[in-house]
C-alpha cells in the first residue's frame, strides 16, 4: 500500500488517519485521537528550547540528548524532522533508523506533553507505509506480540546488525505488508499510544544512586511501599517467586494457588486455608535489616507512611509505629470469627495454625457443634451430641479467621483514608521487594503527582511501571548500600557484617543498576 502525495494532502487533518483511510471501509479501525493533559491546559503552544551547542550532546537520531543541561525538565525537544525510512537497494529491504533510550525518553515526553495529534505530526511525514508505524511503536519502547506480523515485517526489514553502509533509496513507500497486518499496526500504535498517555514519565534529571541519595537525605514525607522481598532474608517465602510459597502447595490440587486465599473458599472450606496457614505464619520477634532500615527513616522524621503488601506484621517488630503503617492486606496480628465477628490477638490461634487445627469461636462453639461436632485445642475433647441441621450451614461457621485480606474482600478502610492524603504530601516514593502486581496497591506508583521521583528496590526489575531509578539486588544489601551512602546507620544486629562488605553498582541501562554485595573475604 502506497500512500501519494495527492493521497496525503486530502488527508492533511492527521497523519494516522492517513493510513486508515487507505483501509477498505468494513477493515478500518475505530481511531481515537487524544490531546495530552498538558495541551488541554494550555492557550498557547510551548516555546521550542534555545539550543546551546557548548552543552548539547548530539545522539545518532532526530533528538538532542534530554541530559543537556539547557533543557527544561520535564519539557521535551521536538525532532528536528520527521521519520525518515530508506530502502536498501541491494537487499530491497528496509533500514529503520537507529535510536537511542534518549530518544525514548524524549519520544514518550512529547507524546505527553502535546497530545497524540501532535506527536504524529511531528513524527510521521506525509508519505508512509505500514513500517512507520511499526518504527514509532518501537520507538515508544513497546514491540508486537503478533508473531505473523512480525515474521512478514521481518522478511522486509534490515536486521540490526546487517551492514547498511551503502547508500539508501528513499523514493517509493510501497507497502509490502498484507492489510490485515497493517490494520493490526494501526491498533498496536493505538495501544502504545494508549499506554504512554496512561503511565507517568520518567524525570529527566533522576537517573543515579547519587541523585537518590541527595532526595533521600533532604526529604520529609517519604512514602514506602513494601512487598514479600523485605521478608525473603529471613526464610519467609515470597508468594510469587518460582520458589516461594505457590510452588509448595501444588500437592493441594488447586486450579489456582492463589485459591487459598479466596474468600469465597474460605467459607465455604476454611480447612483448605489452614491445611497451608502453618507455612505462612510468620515469626515472632524478628526483622529484617531492610525493616530496620524504614525504621531509620521514621527516626529521622522522614517517614510519610509505609505501606506493606505483607501480612507478617514485622513492621512492628522493627518498632514502626502503627500510625505510620498501613497493612494494606491486613496481618496476622488480630483475628476475627467469620460469623459473630469476635475479635481477638492473632497470637491466641497461633497453635491452632501449627497443629493444622480450625481455631473456634467461644461464642459460636455450641451453635457449631449442632452443624458439625468436632473438638479443637481450645477446648477439651469431649462427647459431642449430633443435633439434627437443615444442611445448609457453611463449614466456616464459628471459625476464627486471621485479619489478612483475601482475595474477594475489600482493602482495609484505613488504606483508602490514608492514601488519599499521602498521595498529595508525598516527596519520594520508593517501592521495595515487590512486583506491584495486585491492585489497588499497584496503582500507587500511578497517583502520585508526575514531580515526585520514584525509585524501586527489587531482585528483578517491574517492567509495567516507570521507576526513575532502580537498583536491582537482594534487599538488604541495597539498603546498607544506601544507608553508608547517607553516613547513616542501621540499628540492626547484622549492620556491622552487612557495612563491612564491598558492594558494586553496575549500570544496566539508563536508570537502572545492578547492585551486587561481595563478603569482605572477597573484596
Amino acid at each position: 500500500m502506497t500512500l501519494s502525495v495527492e493521497e496525503a494532502a486530502n488527508l492533511k487533518k492527521h497523519p494516522l488517519e492517513k493510513a486508515v483511510s487507505m483501509l477498505p471501509s468494513g477493515k478500518r479501525p475505530k481511531l481515537r485521537l487524544v490531546e495530552s493533559e498538558y495541551t488541554q491546559k494550555k492557550s498557547s503552544p510551548v516555546p521550542e528550547q534555545s539550543i546551546n551547542n557548548k552543552n548539547t550532546v548530539e545522539i545518532e537520531s532526530n533528538t538532542k540528548s534530554i541530559h543537556d543541561k539547557s533543557v527544561e525538565p520535564l519539557r521535551p525537544i521536538p525532532p528536528k524532522k520527521t521519520v525518515l525510512l530508506g530502502k536498501n537497494p541491494l537487499s530491497n529491504k528496509w533500514v529503520l533508523p537507529h535510536f537511542t533510550q534518549d530518544d525514548t525518553i524524549n519520544a514518550r515526553m512529547y507524546l505527553k506533553y502535546y497530545g497524540s495529534k501532535k506527536f504524529l505530526d511531528a513524527y510521521l511525514p506525509n508519505e508512509l507505509n505500514s513500517l512507520y508505524l511499526y518504527y514509532l511503536i518501537k520507538l515508544l519502547g513497546f514491540e508486537c506480540k503478533d508473531r505473523d506480523l512480525l515474521r512478514s515485517i521481518y522478511k522486509n526489514v534490515e536486521p540490526k546488525d546487517a551492514n547498511t553502509n551503502v547508500k539508501l533509496s528513499y523514493v517509493d513507500p510501497t507497502d509490502s505488508l498484507e492489510k490485515k497486518y497493517i490494520v493490526r499496526l494501526i491498533k498496536d500504535l493505538q495501544k502504545a499510544i494508549g499506554k504512554v498517555l496512561a503511565t507517568r514519565l520518567k524525570l529527566p534529571y533522576f537517573s543515579t544512586l547519587d541523585n537518590f541519595v541527595d532526595k533521600l537525605k533532604n526529604s520529609k514525607k517519604v512514602l514506602v511501599l513494601t512487598g514479600a522481598g523485605v521478608s525473603t532474608s529471613l526464610g519467609i517465602p515470597d508468594f510469587r517467586s518460582s520458589e516461594g510459597f505457590y510452588s509448595k502447595i501444588k500437592h493441594l490440587g488447586l486450579d489456582d494457588p492463589q485459591d487459598v486465599f479466596n474468600y469465597e473458599i474460605f467459607m465455604q472450606d476454611p480447612s483448605v486455608f489452614y491445611n497451608i496457614a502453618n507455612m505462612v505464619l510468620p515469626p515472632e520477634n524478628i526483622y529484617s535489616p531492610l525493616h530496620s532500615f524504614i525504621k531509620v527513616l521514621y527516626d529521622k522524621g522522614e517517614l510519610l507512611r509505609n505501606y506493606t503488601q505483607n501480612i507478617d506484621n514485622l513492621e512492628s517488630y522493627a518498632g514502626i509505629p502503627a500510625e505510620k503503617l498501613i497493612q494494606c492486606h491486613g496481618s496476622f496480628a488480630t483475628a476475627s470469627c467469620v460469623t459473630c465477628h469476635w475479635h481477638l490477638p492473632g497470637e491466641k490461634i497461633f497453635e491452632n495454625i501449627r497443629n493444622l487445627e480450625l481455631p473456634l469461636c467461644p461464642y459460636c462453639y455450641e451453635k457449631r457443634k449442632q452443624y458439625f461436632p468436632t473438638s479443637t485445642s481450645l477446648f477439651p475433647d469431649e462427647e459431642v451430641e449430633e443435633y439434627p441441621t437443615n444442611g445448609k450451614a457453611l463449614k466456616s461457621y464459628g471459625v476464627l479467621k486471621p485479619d489478612i485480606t483475601f482475595f474477594g474482600e475489600a482493602l482495609p478502610s484505613k488504606f483508602h483514608e490514608s492514601i488519599r492524603e499521602d498521595i498529595l504530601q508525598c516527596d519520594l516514593l520508593i517501592c521495595i521487594g515487590t512486583s506491584l502486581k495486585v491492585a489497588p496497591v499497584s496503582e500507587i506508583v500511578n497517583m502520585l503527582p508526575a514531580s515526585v521521583p520514584q525509585v524501586l528496590i527489587n531482585r528483578d526489575p517491574v517492567r509495567h511501571a516507570e521507576f526513575d531509578l532502580s537498583l536491582l539486588g537482594y534487599c538488604d544489601d541495597i539498603a546498607a548500600l544506601v544507608t553508608e551512602k547517607c553516613g547513616w546507620e542501621i540499628p540492626h544486629k547484622k549492620w556491622a557484617e552487612l557495612k563491612k562488605k564491598k558492594y558494586t553498582c553496575t549500570e544496566k541501562s539508563r536508570g537502572v543498576y545492578d547492585v551486587v554485595a561481595k563478603p569482605p573475604m572477597e573484596s
